[in-house]
């Protein structure tokens, strides 16, 4: 009988250990949850709110957060990843720079045992079970609505510059998408010129400045920026040139940030589609039901909106980033 108590006992704490990566507390246990955070970088006034929000939320709630900052270079994300594994987080979530070539570190990821939230941007990768969770914008669907409100504005006829995003993410790629099946429908509305801007506000105004100097310039009435900062560095651009940006082009651009409403107010961008970087909570939220094994749908999706001219200036004032 006392043989059988003590193999009970094993069997008991043999079962209790099942599952649970060594080293991981629970939230009960009194003890912070770590979590490994590998953001993009800092490319733009969106990211820099993002970063906030989840550094004020990881604050709030008394998580262990190890922030990596991979200065958009997926290199060093990778190298961030790998050394969250060597320090055993409970947790690690990330905004991944482009879509492809995430596979043999998620491998190395899911056996150790962690679990993985993606933000922002979603990776391509041919086994979804490398990540348990995506929190994020639906990027095409931006696209869309930008295209969507150019159609209206327009009447349907439109001469497009773009200044896509950085190539091979995820919104430079679904942002486009989006805006092109809008397009499609629309023969008078064509892109005559498209060139990546990588995001930031220095780059969109260099490729604008290019644009504005080619021959056919003067054909471009409408600028379809993939971000607010792009936009805002290509309004730089044409005032500089003479010409009045919201009035001899037309601008519509993707983020919601507050520069680009300060912009709107102005007269000088016509409409930007919001994308929400204030995912803090929702993705604390998401870290809380992993470590109470609880279930997550595998896409989370971010609540948004469109704002014009005619909205810029009862928003501006609530704007949070």
């Amino acid at each position: 009988m006392k043989q059988l108590t003590v193999l009970s006992s094993v069997l008991l704490l043999a079962l209790s250990g099942c599952g649970k990566k060594e080293g991981m507390e629970t939230p009960g246990a009194g003890k912070k949850i770590t979590v490994g955070f590998s953001q993009i970088g800092a490319e733009s006034a969106w990211r820099t709110a993002n970063t906030q929000s989840i550094k004020d939320e990881a604050g709030k709630r008394g998580i262990n957060l190890q922030f990596s900052d991979a200065q958009q270079k997926q290199e060093n994300q990778i190298k961030a990843l790998r050394s969250f594994i060597a320090q055993g987080v409970d947790v690690i979530a990330f905004s991944p720079v482009v879509e492809t070539g995430w596979e043999p570190v998620l491998q190395e990821i899911k056996q150790a045992g962690i679990p993985v939230i993606l933000t922002d941007r979603a990776v391509d990768v041919s086994d979804l079970s490398l990540f348990t969770t995506f929190i994020g914008s639906d990027f095409v669907e931006e696209g869309r609505r930008a295209g969507k409100w150019l159609a209206e504005k327009t009447g349907g006829k439109a001469q497009i510059a773009e200044l896509v995003g950085t190539p091979g993410s995820a919104p430079a790629i679904d942002r486009k998408k989006g805006f092109e099946e809008v397009l499609a429908k629309y023969p008078g509305m064509k892109i005559i010129k498209s060139q990546s801007g990588d995001f930031t506000r220095a780059k969109g105004k260099e490729v604008m400045e290019s644009f504005l100097k080619a021959p056919d310039a003067k054909q471009i009435n409408v600028l379809f920026a993939h971000n607010d900062d792009m936009a805002l560095g290509a309004i730089q651009a044409m005032e500089e040139a003479g010409v009045k940006p919201g009035q001899d082009i037309l601008i519509v651009s993707i983020d919601g940030v507050k520069n680009a409403f300060e912009a709107m107010a102005a007269g000088k961008l016509n409409c930007t589609v919001e994308c929400n970087p204030l995912i803090g909570p929702q993705l604390f939220d998401a870290v809380d039901s992993i470590m109470a094994k609880k279930d997550l749908s595998k896409r989370l999706v971010v609540q948004e909106g469109v704002f014009d001219q005619s909205k810029a200036a009862a928003e501006l004032p609530s704007r949070k980033y």
